[in-house]
Formats: structure tokens, C-alpha cells, sequence
């Protein structure tokens, strides 16, 4: 398998301890913790990772 291309949030910062990483791929979306690169992973299909997203926009802090 190819190396996946890891991106963080554009509202991300260097000083925020909170951070995950995304790798789209065809059919799957990778989740993994900034801080530990080699560390576990999660995987999503892209519709439940989407309804994920949809609702984290909207949910109240």
C-alpha cells in the first residue's frame, strides 16, 4: 500500500494538543492522533465520516 498523505484541520495550530490527522483514500477515511504518527488508526467509510463531520459542525460546545 502506497504511504498515505496525512493533513491536519487549517484551523490547527502548532500549539494545540487536540489535533487529529485525515488520509482520504478510495472507499476509506484515516484518523490518527497528531501526536502519535504511529500510533493506532481509525478508518471510516467516507458517507459515515461525512455525517461525522455534518454533526461535530453543529453540535453545541
Amino acid at each position: 500500500m502506497a504511504e498515505l498523505a496525512w493533513f491536519k484541520s487549517s484551523h490547527s495550530t502548532n500549539e494545540d494538543a487536540a489535533c487529529i490527522e485525515v488520509a482520504e483514500t478510495p472507499g476509506v477515511v484515516h484518523v490518527r492522533d497528531s501526536k502519535d504518527k504511529s500510533g493506532p488508526q481509525l478508518a471510516f467509510e467516507p458517507a459515515a465520516w461525512k455525517a461525522f463531520v455534518d454533526f461535530a459542525a453543529t453540535a453545541e460546545v
